[in-house]
Formats: C-alpha cells, sequence, structure tokens
C-alpha cells in the first residue's frame, strides 16, 4: 500500500507541475485579444516551402526556398538579391547556417556560396554539386554532407580550402550532422 501512496503522490505532483503553465494566460482576455501574424504570398513570402533558416548578428531571418534567398525583417521577407554580377550556384537553397563569425553559409542543389561584409565567396571545388546539412564545429570547422548517387561525401572547409573524406563510405550523401560532448563529429 505504501507504494501505490508513494506513486499516487509522484503523479500528483507532475499534474500540478504541469498545471502552472495554464496560469500563464490572462484570463480576463479574450483569444482575439492575442496578437498573432500570418505572413502570407502577398507579404512578400515564397509560393514554395522553406527548406532551410537561420539567424544573422544584424536580426534578419534568412529563409532559404525553392525560389530563392529571403531576407526577414519581422515584418516582410524581401528576396535577397547577390551583388551586380554574380548569382547563387543555383536558386534552389537547401541549407543555411551562421557561423561563429556571423559568415552566411548557403547550400544550394549546384553548390555551396558564403556570404560575409557584402561579398558572396564561391567554393568552385563542389560546384554543380548537391549540398545537404551545414555545421560549424567547436573548432570553428563548417562542415557540409555532399550528395552524389553512390559516393556521397563529408566535406569540410578550413582556412578557406574545401577537403572532402568518405568517397562511397555515405552512401548517397549524409543528412544530419552533430557533435557530441567529447568533441566527435
Amino acid at each position: 500500500m505504501g507504494k501505490a501512496r508513494t506513486r499516487a503522490l509522484v503523479w500528483l505532483a507532475i499534474l500540478l507541475a504541469c498545471c502552472a503553465c495554464a496560469f500563464s494566460l490572462d484570463p480576463s482576455l479574450d483569444i482575439s485579444q492575442y496578437a498573432h501574424t500570418a505572413w502570407k504570398v502577398r507579404e512578400g513570402f515564397s509560393r514554395s516551402g522553406i527548406n532551410a533558416i537561420a539567424q544573422t548578428p544584424d536580426g534578419y531571418l534568412w529563409l532559404g526556398t525553392e525560389f530563392g534567398l529571403l531576407r526577414f525583417d519581422g515584418v516582410r521577407a524581401v528576396p535577397w538579391q547577390p551583388p551586380h554580377g554574380e548569382q547563387l550556384p543555383s536558386n534552389f537553397v537547401v541549407s543555411l547556417l551562421v557561423a561563429h563569425d556571423g559568415t552566411l553559409w548557403i547550400g544550394t542543389l549546384r553548390g555551396l556560396v558564403s556570404w560575409k561584409d557584402g561579398k558572396l565567396t564561391q567554393y568552385r571545388e563542389v560546384a554543380g554539386i548537391v549540398l545537404g546539412p551545414l555545421f560549424e564545429d567547436r573548432e570553428q570547422t563548417v562542415w557540409f554532407g555532399v550528395y552524389e548517387p553512390s559516393k556521397g561525401r563529408l566535406c569540410a572547409i578550413r582556412g578557406g580550402k574545401v577537403e572532402c573524406h568518405g568517397f562511397r563510405i555515405f552512401g548517397s550523401g549524409v543528412i544530419a550532422l552533430y557533435e557530441d560532448h567529447g568533441h566527435n563529429l
């Protein structure tokens, strides 16, 4: 009987702890009085889904879509245009990463670029190749997966140079990246 009573008290404590968050709403307000905004195509959002989201230190949200890159300021989403005479490898943006130094890394269906201080840098070593996830490790190395039929690779950028590893080890590509507490990728 003692175990049943202890179990009941534990469940009661859990229930009470969970119910406390319900009191965060002001019961004197109607649901219509809470702010909610939905952004639609007429506010500048893309007709396609958003494949990737990243926030740069200046507060902008960057949204990667199949039709290009959008910069969102909290009110409007504006299509981003690269500097005159330059372009993304593909308008289909699949991955985004903001590195510790504020660089915006942009992975597309046809390669990788980075955007920092008004300068767009192309990485010719992976031109024409489908990029996968982007990740920055504790040593500030930028890692990314590459998709190619039967020869997916894991690549890193150190000192501005691209190094790729694991030719054919990763099947067609790397789908996720993570660094554990032991600094293992």
